[in-house]
């Protein structure tokens, strides 16, 4: 066979995925991190991307931050930019679902590709040292006499701290509707703002908040959890009578228009990386609960919990 004609056949096969990852170069990876820098997405897709080249999944990762809108606007760049581009991946999770169910996207998830669920984080509720609230009781009773009164501060709307709000608020008697929520553009923004007293009670992942509960620079009020976090000694809202447990689960998408087999290949990359001791230790260090889903598994997870959340909100007087 003519060299030419073999490279061709070779290039052909590559295409159609004929051959496993490891019979070619790792790619270049170009990872969508729809938030700004220094939020749970970001800490995410950069642990992710340092897993996928440790691991040799992944030659290397660039990153691109594009906050805003509960993820939309950076998912309206990565499906109009990345069509059918077989090394690109974004993060995204159940506050991409929830800014899809009360926004107005220009963009539907639906058109980009599910990878794979990676892992969950429970919410942590925080105030500022200096606050004069010192727990989630004196946040309810203020709640309860003036709804408005209350900042909290949080993810882009529609954000499961938005959401816990709603159902605190919901579950203590006040009116959800009435809640004085600030959504911020990404983790860094909500920090600054927590910290400069500019909200009453801010919401986000522990993994956030970790350095500034341990300094002291935050007082930990209450974890969204079913149970305490392990090595966390931080009460969960039930134990302190607020009957109120939710998650945050984050994960990954591919670009629209790949194929099936570019997919898989996507998706074999992904749980080699999240097998690796990077990937294993940034989980350990950020208290995130591994939760990997892939195939068509996580293609009905996404559908039910959309649905489920759709509900919750509905419930909690939010849409």
């Amino acid at each position: 066979m003519r060299r030419d004609t073999f490279l061709k056949s070779m290039a052909a096969l590559a295409a159609a995925g004929a051959f496993p990852l490891s019979a070619f170069a790792a790619a270049n990876v170009k990872m969508m991190v729809p938030a700004n820098p220094g939020g749970g997405w970001d800490t995410t897709g950069r642990a992710l991307g340092k897993a996928l080249v440790d691991s040799g999944a992944a030659s290397t990762v660039s990153y691109d931050n594009k906050g805003g809108a509960a993820g939309a606007l950076g998912l309206a760049q990565f499906v109009n930019g990345s069509k059918g581009d077989p090394n690109a991946l974004m993060v995204m999770g159940a506050v991409m679902l929830g800014g899809q169910i009360t926004g107005k996207p220009p963009v539907s998830l639906n058109q980009a590709t599910p990878i794979a669920r990676l892992s969950s984080e429970y919410n942590v509720f925080v105030v500022p040292a200096d606050s004069p609230f010192k727990s989630i009781k004196e946040v309810v009773e203020q709640l309860k006499k003036d709804p408005g009164s209350v900042k909290w501060g949080g993810g882009s709307r529609g954000a499961t701290e938005h959401i816990a709000a709603a159902m605190i608020a919901r579950e203590v008697g006040a009116d959800p509707a009435k809640i004085n929520y600030v959504a911020f553009r990404g983790g860094g923004e909500a920090t600054a703002a927590i910290l400069g007293g500019n909200v009453t009670i801010g919401g986000s992942g522990y993994s956030e908040f970790a350095e500034y509960i341990n300094t002291g620079k935050m007082r930990a009020l209450a974890v969204t959890s079913e149970t305490r976090l392990p090595g966390v000694n931080i009460p969960t809202l039930k134990e302190q009578g607020i009957n109120v447990v939710i998650g945050n689960w984050r994960g990954v998408y591919g670009a629209p228009g790949i194929t099936p087999a570019q997919r898989q290949t996507l998706t074999d990359m992904v749980l080699k990386a999240v097998k690796s001791k990077s990937w294993i230790e940034a989980s350990q260090k950020n208290n995130w609960t591994p939760a990997v889903l892939s195939g068509p598994a996580f293609d009905k997870f996404v559908d039910d919990d959309f649905a489920s959340l759709r509900a919750t909100m509905v419930k909690s007087g939010m849409i």
